[in-house]
């Protein structure tokens, strides 16, 4: 078994991640308490079996210094799976401004996207609406739990709701 567990801090915010078997612990030992489990996986004893947690949530909160991901075309790749959000090619992508910056878009996560060249060029200096081009995915600020975990992989479906900012 390698199931990872997402751990919360008090105030429901993603803090890290741990093994399954550090993330039972600190459940048996009523330092967190369960927030969701995996469906049909157990941990089992000699006498017991219990639900493999996915989610905890610790009792006390734990101050943590801020911990932001920098805003470079490597993690913009990195968060769009190196993949053009207009066409899903995965060939000379370059980043794209949502509302180009000519036009007083800002350089920030929620305005950048990766884009191929061919769409780049076609979308030129207007909007995707104005262009009449489609995005695949809403651009977002990663949270520092998803940079660790490689921003799509090997996260949990119902961990996605506590790792976006908005």
């Amino acid at each position: 078994m390698n199931q990872r567990v997402l751990v919360l801090n008090q105030d429901f915010q993603a803090v890290n991640t741990c093994t399954y078997k550090k993330g039972f612990l600190l459940v048996y030992m009523d330092k967190a308490e369960v927030v969701n489990v995996y469906p049909n996986k157990y941990i089992h004893s000699p006498r017991f079996a219990y639900p493999l947690p996915s989610i905890i949530r610790l009792k006390d909160f734990v101050k943590l210094p801020f911990k932001s991901i920098m805003l470079t075309k490597h993690n913009v790749l990195k968060r769009d799976n190196y993949e053009c959000q207009y066409c899903g090619s995965s060939k000379e992508l370059t980043l794209d401004h949502l509302m180009p910056r000519s036009r007083g878009g800002a350089h920030s996560w929620t305005n950048v996207v990766t884009a191929c060249k061919n769409c780049n060029s076609r979308k030129g200096d207007s909007t995707p609406e104005e262009a009449k081009m489609n995005l695949r995915n809403k651009p977002f600020r990663p949270s520092f739990i998803m940079y660790l975990r490689n921003f799509s992989g090997g996260i949990d479906e119902a961990w996605k709701n506590y790792l976006y900012y908005f």
